[in-house]
């Protein structure tokens, strides 16, 4: 598979998921609807999957018809086959599966209103998915290394909202606040150096981009934590975390590699041919820059964490989270939900007994006049 397509489906799978969170919060928190069991709607990620297979079948049939005879020869040899009745089916068996996915997913209906106080922060973080986080320095790389430190931390993270930001060069949000951690874990899955184009380390992009993240309550305690190895090459991350600061945004940092470094590997096609060398033909080697996010700690007044050989401590940097004040947050929530999940595997069956119905030829008079001729009497 070739970098590019690997980018788009890695592209595709993050809107996706991005979509699916958006769906997810919007009918658990602010409809009378809710999903029971919504880890079943990853199944729809099969939907385009089908479309695609149907596209290359039809395509390669109507090649190997082609082959055969020209398009007139083929109209009067199978006058009765209908392209439109076939597509036309198989959006139909689309739809009822799509349904009977829904179905399993329990779709609910509230009978009452009851207002629901939940207490936490707001925590963005912010990962390096640069290329000098695909050295070796510590097994199996930085980058895997980091998306172990955020499982974890999402693991012990309560009722705080999560965002991720992602940056290379550049940065962009890959997931806005939520309390879906099965989404953040998602997310997390997905990281690859593809994802950014433009290479580089800009970390003050980052804390700019993670700054305007959170909400607009002043009253919420805000947390960064930024992941990387501190090669900054792009900005001035220390005057954005100064700005920061100002904010009242608690920023730790996690320090992904030694101060030996290691040299970087240069994947292509997925597959790693040799290492990155600079002008002159020389192994370039990244190494941990301790120092500037020690310094980027500091002013944010956080903790600094270093990773190297072996598993890094978490543990400080957890227990300074669990111990900052939780802000409040209300919500109005619908409860006493019913199933309904029989209806939307009763309009499945409608679909596929419509399916069924559909005959798959054309009209037969129409046929009768493509055999022997419109003008025939």
């Amino acid at each position: 598979m070739s970098s590019v397509i690997r980018y788009i489906m890695l592209q595709i799978l993050t809107k996706i998921t991005l979509i699916h969170n958006f769906v997810i919060n919007l009918i658990n928190t602010k409809t009378l609807l809710k999903l029971e069991h919504e880890i079943y709607l990853y199944i729809l990620f099969a939907v385009p999957i089908l479309v695609l297979f149907y596209v290359i079948y039809r395509t390669r049939r109507k090649k190997l018809l082609a082959k055969f005879a020209n398009q007139t020869a083929l109209t009067r040899l199978a006058p009765n086959v209908s392209t439109f009745k076939n597509s036309l089916k198989f959006i139909l068996l689309l739809i009822a599966f799509s349904l009977m996915v829904f179905g399993l997913a329990n779709p609910q209906l509230g009978t009452k209103m009851k207002e629901v106080k939940r207490e936490g922060i707001e925590v963005v973080i912010a990962v390096d998915i640069s290329n000098s986080m695909l050295a070796e320095d510590i097994r199996p790389n930085r980058l895997e290394r980091a998306k172990s430190a955020i499982k974890r931390l999402i693991d012990d993270l309560k009722q705080d909202k999560i965002s991720i930001v992602l940056f290379a060069g550049d940065s962009f949000l890959q997931l806005p606040l939520t309390t879906d951690y099965s989404a953040a874990k998602l997310m997390v899955s997905t990281m690859n150096t593809d994802l950014i184009e433009k290479q580089g380390t800009a970390i003050g992009s980052a804390i700019d981009l993670g700054m305007k993240s959170f909400s607009e309550d002043e009253k919420v305690n805000k947390v960064m934590i930024i992941i990387t190895d501190g090669e900054n090459h792009e900005d001035d991350a220390l005057s954005a975390a100064k700005k920061a600061e100002e904010k009242g945004i608690v920023i730790h940092t996690i320090g992904m590699g030694s101060v030996d470094g290691g040299p970087i590997p240069n994947i292509v096609n997925g597959q790693e041919r040799g290492y990155f060398t600079d002008s002159d033909g020389k192994t370039v080697v990244s190494k941990l820059n301790a120092n500037m996010l020690k310094e980027l700690a500091s002013i944010g007044g956080g903790n600094f964490v270093r990773a190297s050989g072996g598993d890094f401590n978490l543990s400080d940097l957890i227990d300074d989270i669990a111990q900052m004040e939780k802000t409040e947050f209300e919500a109005k929530v619908f409860t006493d939900f019913e199933d309904r999940f029989q209806y939307v595997f009763f309009f499945a069956l409608f679909v596929l007994v419509l399916d069924m119905l559909i005959n798959d030829r054309k009209n037969k008079t129409f046929t009768l006049k493509k055999i022997v001729g419109e003008d025939n009497d």
